[in-house]
């Protein structure tokens, strides 16, 4: 989700941390193999011989950019991109994000401008420094790893440069809000598998200082209908976006059965187009699918002057 929200707009976003993630509109890679199926296997962990293809798939970007479905790709010239494979993970394999790595580089994205760590021997995570989290080689629910190293401020760092040390003790508010009014339409939001509530962290200096937005995606099974506060809590973005005037934003997305609802699950972010009206068409990869456009409507209430 973090590659497509990037490329969708990233005319507004100056990069993307990208942890074991596929490259843009990775599901449609083949046009004979279901989204739902290429989202499984191309974009997972592909048979050998067989990966997605970036050439083709910045094709297929470059004339949704014409449509206006996505923003220019020029845009992405400048961006910061942070890559993350574990040696140990078997559930989206390095070869997928190696062509997230060469997607981004055929799209112009300067090679100083890519940071791509895959030399550490971790399963199907996000990475923390925390001893009470599973240990570093494990896939497995909550899907967050003690590998010696908080991953989110590495990520942090990387795309908006030289950062003061993170804080001991924070500072500002995490807030829950209401994320079902930032849809357009009560379809929209039904199939959308999107929570009723998401969560914010506002340190104190943003209180009456301009800050940044960083949007944090969690992974599949990570929602807090899932695992609770531990994503938007223990993961390491609060103690440095505290210290350097950037706001977080953690949008949720919870499991759906598929019966009367979007079938997600595992309480993934839609990159193969369950929350699209037409499963042979859909339009999760453009700005204007619901989740897209609800989380940019977050970015765009939080980007409003206050009175």
């Amino acid at each position: 989700m973090a590659t497509q929200f990037h490329v969708a707009f990233s005319s507004m976003l100056v990069g993307a941390g990208i942890i074991a993630g596929g490259p843009f509109y990775c599901a449609g890679s083949s046009p004979t193999i279901p989204f739902l199926e290429a989202a499984m296997t191309i974009c997972g962990n592909p048979s050998p011989g067989l990966a997605p293809d970036p050439d083709a798939l910045l094709r297929r970007a470059k004339t949704f950019a014409q449509l206006g479905e996505i923003d220019n790709l020029d845009h992405l010239k400048s961006a910061k991109v942070y890559l993350f494979s574990g040696k140990a993970d078997t559930t989206v394999s390095t070869k997928v994000v190696d062509q997230t790595a060469e997607f981004y580089k055929l799209a112009g994205v300067p090679e100083q401008n890519i940071k791509y760590v895959n030399n550490i021997d971790a399963g199907h995570s996000i990475i923390t420094n925390n001893r009470q989290n599973n240990p570093c080689q494990v896939t497995n629910v909550p899907y967050i790893n003690d590998c010696h190293f908080m991953q989110s401020q590495d990520i942090l760092r990387f795309i908006y440069g030289e950062l003061h040390p993170p804080s001991l003790q924070l500072s500002g508010k995490l807030l829950t809000f209401n994320q079902k009014k930032f849809f357009r339409s009560f379809i929209d939001s039904y199939f959308s598998s999107m929570s009723d509530e998401a969560y914010l962290y506002v340190p104190k200096s943003c209180e009456t200082e301009t800050c940044k937005v960083h949007i944090v995606f969690h992974g599949c099974e990570q929602g807090a209908s899932k695992i609770g506060n531990l994503f938007y809590s223990t993961t390491g973005y609060n103690e440095l976006a505290d210290t350097n005037h950037i706001i977080v934003l953690y949008p949720q997305v919870e499991s759906s059965s598929g019966f009367f609802s979007p079938y997600n699950p595992k309480g993934c972010w839609d990159f193969w187009g369950y929350s699209s009206w037409n499963m042979f068409t859909p339009n999760f990869y453009t700005k204007k699918a619901s989740q897209m456009s609800a989380v940019k409507a977050m970015l765009d209430q939080l980007a409003k002057p206050r009175k």
